[in-house]
């Protein structure tokens, strides 16, 4: 059977700028790459510090996730051999995270500086590199031996065991020209997922002695190189004449890729007769493989049966809780578990139910499977306040009477049932292994002889089975579990329009304006129009589309001659987005001509060509979220992610004191989840049906690659629990309740955050109270705090924004679209994120226009600027000798720092640390993550400008509201003009200085310039800063209360504004 083996590809193309090594300014460079405990050379480029290679190196893998269990080091060395030096012939390196490499179809040619190995070594230059991995499937050499082989053919495997001997001491020839780093490996190496015996070395006396580790055993394994390429043809009959040393066998390494652990089954498989010990398939494993623990559990016993003495001193151990680390910041809610199998030997042909009923609340499940038993595998999940709590559990089996086996009203036939005493029933903690179902009898009813596998137990909101369960608190319905959604991949595709040939006929000699057009899905950009007369128009403009993986749309570009009436389309042409390449830089891809055909003509006729350079940028981090809460900013290619930095946990506890949202059977009632959106993955929790205070203890974690990011954290009341109610309501969208943001740089290293925050929300009466949600939240760090330092140091985009940067208007348009995008693909996921949801978590509505928010951002602006006030007020009262202590002060201080002017950049660096030492008293200890209603200026706000706020576009007002808008409007205008007037009149007023508008103001100004001049030329500077400073802070006995003259003249200055219509 074929198994699916993956592999990892280097494609070491070239390298720039190397140092020269060999004392003639030149190096002979040459490229190993390790990874996974496997070492690939390439050939060695003679005296060239540009090197190209152009080679493929593979890896093997041992399996399809180990891919991304080691680190791809990549160093550049100086062969010695072509010049002789007595310097380090190290070039230079690259380290590379697993977490960068892609699948094929994805990579990218990427140039990467390299690294030292020491502070003392000098480093040049960067290397080009392709990396990825593909899945090959790899079928048998050759069909399995007989399982007992005739004695007759144990004489014809002689000669092929002799022939077995050359690639053994092959081997041992090629580790050592390995060693000796004078031969060229090769760059392929065998398939080792094809089943493989071992040579006959592997049993001779003087190889023996095998490494007992699993280190020992991949560090003895990596010398082995290309031999076992030869050892497939006589592996069918090989292992018969050494079927007694094989366990010693097992343990000595013959692969040279020691992390694969399928050498050993291929050895035991020709041996069917030996099964495979646990214990030698683990001592094979060179990669780190989880530990498998093997929890041993009582089953819960029927009331009916006696209870030993054994089960009675074994239950206390079931009893004692287990901690989970990774759910220890919410609280521990435990559930009764039920999770009923199958069942056999049933009177029946129907469909029966099983009905579980716990104290109060009852239960049943869906019709059975009819196959060999009657199957259900349905597990149930009943609320408990405490793991102790007494009570009985009963488990029946009913056929029902009428056609349709889900009606309540359907009693049916007993078949039978079973009872347990809940008291009796094990706890589970899922570090535990789950609990194996069992056969119970049923007694009771008609099923004499009638057996039930189910299995019970009591575990938490941890248990691996709660998340697919049937939940009392959740009503059992299926939009109401808790889930993970990830972003769709988005990259931005930049579609050049060069040029168009061929589009009309040779005699037209008019001119004629040409427009193109492009579409991708709902999106469609259009180029300027260009005239031309030979019917060949250029336009060289870019156009940036928004697309999401998996790329199976097409890209269409449409070629219209724009007329006075109508717009002709002379040409369609349809390009798959699977074609495009792919880059992650500003290099420029190679462009192509695309033949137009007829839009209209099933035949496709010829219409002309189009010049066009496309391409998916992925240097790129596309836009989904507002920037100034963007939760990630990595680039759309995996291949220039860098590694995380932390981790994010959230404990969604719950939430208190909700308003209801909606009113079933005249009850108000509130179904409520919550979202959190961090990066690409979202969560939502399950919804808590009917409660005004729902108790989630959700646990959830994020990898962070940038502290300087958001967290948003949602509630929305669920109207889909109503989907049985009729397609009207099913069809409502989900009511917001509010949300709240932590930004994850004020957050202290490993410190839980356990607080209660409000939920508002604006709505178009005002700002509302919801309720308050309560979040517990941790941030670790992964990274030495040097590191995490100097993330501080990194642009906060990816580097092609600052190269190719993004006009403002185009990334508010592509940020629009990428939220739809996300929002469309979100919505179609089960059970889905509802599209006004998304939309909400993206405050994708945060570009509209409000007159609230403008004025909350002029006071922010205030609040800004409030210190460089208070600091003004401060020096007018000094020179206003207010506190005649502290103008002295500052008149010693002027002395000071004008003696010795060293003093002055060192002093204010100084008064910044006491102040912000001084600050660090009135920190805040808990981080402010709701909306604050003053800032937001919500607290008093007009209706009028509410209801524009919340207004669509275009309006849908009446137009008497539309005027009143309009004039307002005008009127907040007129006041920014008079401002942006008076802002040119002051720099016109500077440039009339001298620009001899005024000759007489000039003279002055000039003649001024040149007096002190002489003057500074005279004096020294000290002298004249210190009778400067001393004049400014005369007391006001010697100071007149009119104007200065300097600001009299200035105020005389002419403007620009007296020629304005």
């Amino acid at each position: 059977m074929a198994t699916t083996m993956r592999k990892l590809i280097a494609e070491v193309v070239d390298a720039r700028n190397l140092m020269p090594k060999d004392g003639q300014g030149t190096s002979s460079p040459y490229v190993v790459v390790d990874y996974y405990g496997q070492r690939r050379r390439t050939q060695t480029v003679i005296r060239d510090l540009n090197p190209t290679w152009n080679e493929v190196l593979e890896f093997n893998v041992g399996g399809p996730s180990d891919v991304f269990g080691d680190m791809l080091e990549i160093d550049v060395y100086h062969d010695r051999r072509m010049g002789p030096t007595r310097r380090s012939n190290f070039l230079g390196r690259v380290r590379l995270n697993s977490a960068q490499f892609v699948r094929k179809g994805e990579e990218a040619l990427i140039y990467f500086p390299l690294e030292k190995k020491s502070w003392f070594t000098w480093i040049q230059g960067e290397i080009g590199l392709k990396i990825y991995y593909i899945d090959e499937f790899v079928s048998p050499l050759s069909p399995p031996p007989p399982s007992t082989p005739p004695p007759a053919e144990e004489k014809k495997i002689d000669p092929p065991a002799a022939e077995v001997e050359a690639p053994a001491s092959a081997e041992a020839t090629a580790a050592d020209a390995v060693k000796a780093e004078t031969a060229t490996e090769k760059p392929a190496e065998p398939d080792p997922p094809a089943p493989a015996d071992p040579p006959p070395e592997v049993v001779k006396p003087d190889e023996t002695a095998t490494p007992s580790s699993p280190d020992e055993l991949a560090s003895a394994a990596e010398p082995a190189g290309p031999p076992p390429e030869n050892t497939p043809d006589p592996e069918p009959m090989k292992p018969p004449k050494s079927d007694p040393p094989q366990p010693e066998a097992s343990k000595n390494p013959v692969d040279p890729s020691p992390q694969q652990p399928t050498q050993v089954d291929s050895e035991n498989k020709s041996a069917p007769e030996a099964p495979l010990p646990a214990e030698v398939m683990s001592a094979t494993v060179t990669a780190t493989m989880p530990e498998v623990r093997a929890a041993v559990f009582n089953a819960a016993r029927p009331i009916y049966r006696t209870a030993t003495a054994e089960n009675s001193s074994r239950d206390p151990p079931d009893r004692i809780p287990v901690e989970r680390s990774s759910y220890d910041l919410v609280e521990k809610m435990h559930y009764l578990f039920v999770k009923v199998v199958k069942a056999r030997s049933l009177p029946t042909n129907g469909n029966p139910v099983v009905k579980i009923a716990v104290a109060s609340c009852q239960v049943r499940s869906k019709p059975a499977r009819k196959a060999t038993f009657f199957e259900w595998d349905q597990t149930f999940a009943f609320g408990r306040d405490a793991p102790e709590s007494s009570s009985m559990l009963e488990v029946s089996v009913w056929d029902p009477a009428t056609s349709n086996p889900t009606s309540d009203a359907a009693e049916g036939n007993f078949l039978g049932g079973v009872c347990f005493d809940v008291t009796e029933i094990p706890l589970r903690d899922p570090p535990d292994s789950p609990l194996a179902p069992q056969w119970y009898r049923l007694e009771g009813g008609g099923a004499h002889n009638g057996d039930l596998m189910l299995a019970t137990w009591i575990g938490t909101q941890a248990d691996e089975a709660f998340s697919d369960a049937w939940k009392t608190d959740t009503a059992g319905n299926v939009s109401s579990r808790s889930k993970v959604y990830l972003s769709p991949k988005l990259w931005y595709l930049r579609a050049t329009v060069i040029e168009a040939q061929d589009i009309l006929p040779s005699t037209a000699t008019r001119e004629s304006s040409f427009q193109v057009k492009a579409q991708l899905g709902a999106q469609v950009l259009k180029t300027r129009i260009s005239v031309s007369r030979n019917g060949s128009p250029s336009w060289n403009e870019d156009l940036i589309f928004v697309a999401a993986e998996p790329f199976c749309d097409h890209l269409v570009f449409s070629l219209e001659n724009r007329q006075s009436k109508v717009t002709v389309v002379l040409g369609v042409a349809r390009i798959p987005l699977a074609t495009i390449e792919r880059r992650v830089d500003d290099r420029k891809v190679v462009s192509r001509w695309f033949s137009l055909e007829d839009a209209d003509n099933e035949k496709r006729a010829y219409k002309g060509r189009a010049h066009l350079r496309l391409c998916f940028d992925g240097g790129y981090h596309v836009m989904d979220e507002a920037a100034h809460v963007c939760s990630d900013y990595r680039p759309t290619a995996r291949q220039l992610w860098k590694p995380p930095v932390g981790a994010v946990e959230l404990g969604i506890v719950g939430c208190k004191n909700l308003l209801p949202m909606k009113t079933i059977n005249g009850k108000g009632s509130t179904d409520a989840y919550a979202v959190a959106k961090y990066g690409q993955k979202w969560v939502r929790s399950r919804t808590v049906a009917d409660s005004l205070d729902p108790k989630w203890n959700e646990q959830y974690t994020w990898k962070v690659y940038d502290p300087c990011t958001v967290l948003t954290v949602g509630v929305f009341d669920n109207w889909g629990v109503y989907e049985k109610d009729g397609p009207k309501e099913s069809t409502r969208p989900d009511f917001r309740i509010g949300k709240v943001r932590i930004r994850i740089s004020t957050l202290e290293t490993d410190r839980v955050y356990r607080n209660t925050y409000p939920l508002l929300l604006l709505t178009p009466t005002g700002v509302k109270k919801m309720g308050d949600i309560e979040l517990a939240v941790r941030f670790t760090r992964a990274v030495p705090t040097l590191d995490m330092l100097h993330v501080y140091t990194q642009p906060l985009l990816p580097l092609m924004h600052h190269i190719r940067p993004l006009g403002i208007f185009q990334q508010e348009m592509l940020r629009s679209t990428a939220s739809k995008i996300v929002a469309l693909h979100l919505s179609r996921s089960e059970p889905p994120l509802r599209r006004e949801v998304v939309l909400y978590m993206l405050d994708a509505d945060s570009h509209a226009f409000s007159m609230r928010k403008v004025r909350a951002n002029w006071f922010r602006i205030i609040n800004v600027i409030a210190g460089v006030i208070d600091v003004v007020r401060w020096v007018d009262d000094t020179r206003s000798w207010k506190n005649p202590t502290a103008t002295l002060l500052v008149h010693a201080l002027l002395v000071m720092l004008v003696w010795f002017p060293d003093l002055i950049i060192p002093t204010f660096l100084f008064y910044v640390f006491v102040i912000g030492a001084w600050n660090y008293r009135f920190r805040a200890r808990d981080p402010f993550p709701q909306p604050c209603p003053k800032i937001s200026q919500a607290e008093f706000i007009d209706r009028d400008e509410l209801d524009e706020e919340f207004d669509t576009v275009p309006s849908t007002r009446s137009q008497e509201i539309i005027r009143a808008r309009y004039d307002k409007l005008r009127t907040l205008a007129a006041r920014v003009q008079t401002v942006l007037g008076d802002f040119a009149t002051q720099g016109e007023r500077v440039q009339a200085l001298v620009t001899w508008r005024d000759p007489r103001a000039t003279a002055i100004f000039v003649g001024l310039c040149f007096i002190v001049a002489i003057v500074l030329y005279l004096v020294p500077s000290k002298m004249v800063a210190l009778a400067s400073g001393f004049y400014y802070l005369r007391h006001p006995m010697f100071r007149d209360r009119m104007s200065p003259p300097a600001l009299n003249f200035f105020r005389r200055l002419p403007a620009l504004s007296d020629r304005i219509m």
